[in-house]
């Protein structure tokens, strides 16, 4: 479970990033990355999916 947890700090770390990217310059890392591969939107699906995990975690050791 550790592990989970520490990919989903990792994906959320990513997203986090990624959203202020395309607030603060209009790009897109994850679609530059991955944009021909159509890995898109599974890499939006798991961040979204660790979000509600640290989400569920929140407070707990």
């Amino acid at each position: 479970m550790k592990r989970l947890q520490q990919l989903a700090n990792i994906l959320v770390l990513v997203g986090a990033i990624n959203w202020g990217l395309v607030g603060l310059f209009k790009y897109n890392l994850v679609e530059s990355l991955l944009g021909g591969l159509g890995l898109v939107q599974i890499i939006y699906i798991l961040i979204g999916l660790s979000g509600v995990l640290m989400l569920v975690n929140w407070g707990k050791k």
